[in-house]
């Protein structure tokens, strides 16, 4: 046992050397754009997002100004599911060229003149807290936010800590008052690169940041050039939309390039820095800490009790006296027994064997730096696509499961594993996008892209379910060590701490425990709009997940089979999936103290939307803690001799 540790503990050590070597590289996905001085660097708008109401919007839902030609760019499948809808927009930069101040649209003697209507639109869009996200060169805006962080060394050290919020504030309130941000600064940083004597420099774009103020159309200097002073800082007002009537303004904004020594290859890390990295080691090591030392714990405790359970067994002599005392035993002819609805039980794990397929190698493949935030949507398209193909493992392992319980009916058990849990995601994510077009927001999937997952569904993933059911039904079942008694055996009453409900409680907590901080940041990401990028420390945890998931599940089918009871099929697939149940319990804390949802669609939309991640990491922790206790049931009872 001592060496089966060390040698976990220097795994454990590898993986926290590759953690840390992949925690900050990534692979950019995209080829660098070269810009000589005066080469237009085009802004494009990406959408409009509030973590109060959970709604994207497309850029132009709100009367900004326009171009001659609006132009949507052509995106994948994760795009469409994020809501993003990335869109040119009127804004001309030049690189390495400054713009004191310029009017956007429409001449200055001529503003531009929000209806009714569009006024009362803008102030409920401020007063939900949207903010607008802009790219330059696939970079998003970002807003700088500076503070000091500890008062009592203001004194001593005037150095200001710098976070960044993504994308800008629509606008303000003061009051009952809405104010509109209505002129952007941009600041965009380059950098310079190497290039021979006689060449003309060339530069990257490596950051881009934006001030936005609101600036009242009276205080807007303007000239017929459609160039604007700005006023001083102290004596301007701002822009005040009023919603009951009708309000003029000017949409301005101004350019200011600045040198930067960082690299193209590295401009992603300010973005990614956001979040504190030192909590995420901070919770995994406290989380490797407690889950091997408990892993330690239960093995040495399993072992030395089967150990002793085994060899009282398997003693010749006193045979009658260890059948009556014993506990495990007993149960021998009726541990195999096939259970109720054996078609349900392996559908269910072969979507969860899709799962975890689906979900080892997209974190894998984040953590190696290919999925980076910079391929926008490649994350969520990977996901889905990886899910359609690992059918044919679902499909695999459910049809030779299906077979050792007796099945017979596979076509039906086939179309009962690609139909079940995929049906039950799609109509739910099907109800809550009918709420979303109803609000028009550019979350809801086209009518088009859900005839296209359809046609993934029906056209990929189904076969390849089909193709792995049939292989696997055809192969050999799984070979039991025991023979299945024809009559079953009466199970005794059990004590109240076996009862199923408690058992998912006192399953669920190991497995949590050993992720609920990284849980929050995932949380973050998905609700408030924020990068997840430390996929490093995701693949760690997932570890940790199977290997607490695993031994949780032994143990408690351990403690039923000693109690008598033979019934574990489906017991330990509800048992493992414990876990889920206090993920359900944080998704209602994090709902409560974090969001500030008040209205009806977007509380609708976080709770069906956990409801489908509850859903399958029940199935995915149920999947692992059945097959480590079907693989533990066969092993113990082939150790010992039955007559």
């Amino acid at each position: 046992l001592q060496e089966r540790l060390r040698r976990v503990l220097l795994l454990l050590l590898l993986l926290l050397l590759l953690l840390h070597c992949t925690d900050s590289f990534y692979v950019p996905g995209v080829a660098p754009i070269n810009f000589h001085r005066n080469d237009p660097v085009e802004i494009k708008a990406v959408k409009l997002t509030s973590s109060r109401t959970q709604l994207p919007y497309e850029y132009y839902s709100l009367p900004f100004c326009q171009p001659t030609k609006i132009t949507y760019k052509a995106e994948n499948l994760g795009e469409v599911l994020r809501g993003d809808r990335i869109v040119n927009t009127p804004f001309q930069v030049s690189m390495n060229v400054e713009k004191k101040c310029e009017v956007l649209c429409n001449f200055p003697n001529k503003p531009v003149t929000l209806t009714v209507e569009q006024s009362k639109l803008v102030a409920e869009r401020i007063r939900e807290d949207y903010y607008v996200h802009l790219i330059a060169d696939n970079l998003p805006v970002a807003t700088r936010l500076e503070f000091y962080s500890n008062r009592e060394e203001e004194e001593k050290k005037k150095e200001k800590d710098v976070q960044f919020e993504h994308g800008y504030r629509l606008g303000f309130m003061d009051g009952n008052k809405f104010y509109l941000h209505n002129h952007l600064s941009f600041i965009l940083y380059y950098h310079r690169e190497d290039v021979e004597e006689n060449q003309e420099p060339t530069y990257r774009v490596v950051r881009f940041e934006v001030i936005p103020q609101s600036i009242k159309l009276e205080d807007l200097k303007a000239d017929e050039k459609s160039m604007c002073t700005l006023p001083e800082a102290t004596g301007s007002a701002p822009q005040e939309i009023d919603p009951s009537k009708e309000n003029q303004l000017l949409f301005t904004y101004s350019v200011h390039w600045e040198e930067s020594d960082i690299k193209w290859a590295s401009r992603w890390d300010t973005y990614l820095t956001m979040s504190d990295v030192q909590i995420h080691w901070f919770s995994i090591i406290n989380s490797v800490v407690v889950v091997f030392f408990l892993s330690g714990i239960l093995s040495m405790i399993i072992i030395r009790t089967l150990r002793k359970d085994i060899a009282n067994y398997n003693k010749e002599d006193d045979i009658e006296d260890t059948m009556e005392e014993s506990g495990w035993k007993l149960v021998h002819g009726d541990v195999f027994r096939p259970p109720q609805y054996p078609m349900i039980l392996s559908s269910l794990l072969g979507s969860g064997i899709q799962l975890f397929c689906m979900i080892l190698i997209v974190i894998f493949v984040a953590m190696l730096g290919m999925l980076s935030p910079s391929s926008r949507g490649a994350l969520m398209t990977t996901a889905c696509f990886l899910f359609m193909f690992m059918g044919v493992f679902g499909g695999f392992f459910a049809g030779r499961l299906y077979r050792t319980l007796k099945g017979h009916r596979w076509k039906k058990g086939a179309f009962c594993t690609a139909t079940l849990y995929p049906g039950v995601v799609f109509g739910i994510c099907f109800v809550l996008n009918c709420f979303i077009w109803g609000k028009h927001s550019s979350g809801a999937v086209p009518f088009l892209f859900l005839v296209a997952l359809l046609c993934m569904w029906f056209g990929i993933s189904l076969p390849l379910v089909y193709l792995g059911y049939y292989f696997g039904f055809r192969k050999q079942p799984y070979d039991n060590p025991v023979r299945t008694n024809q009559i079953p055996r009466q199970i005794p009453e059990q004590r109240w701490y076996m009862n199923k409900f408690v058992g998912i409680l006192m399953a669920g907590i190991l497995p949590f425990g050993a992720m609920f901080i990284e849980l929050f940041f995932i949380f973050s990401a998905i609700w408030e709009n924020q990068f997840y990028y430390l996929f490093g420390f995701l693949f760690l945890v997932f570890i940790i997940l199977v290997v607490s998931c695993s031994q949780i599940s032994i143990v408690m089918v351990y403690f039923q089979l000693c109690a008598e009871d033979y019934r574990w099929w489906w017991r330990t697939f509800l048992v493992s999936g414990g876990s889920a149940f206090y993920v359900l319990i944080y998704a209602i804390f994090y709902f409560v103290n974090k969001l500030d949802i008040v209205e009806f669609i977007p509380s609708l939309l976080y709770f069906g939307y956990t409801a489908l991640m509850v859903l399958s990491f029940w199935l995915l922790t149920g999947t692992i803690g059945f097959y480590a206790a079907y693989m533990f049931v066969r092993k113990i009872y082939a150790a010992v001799k039955i007559d």
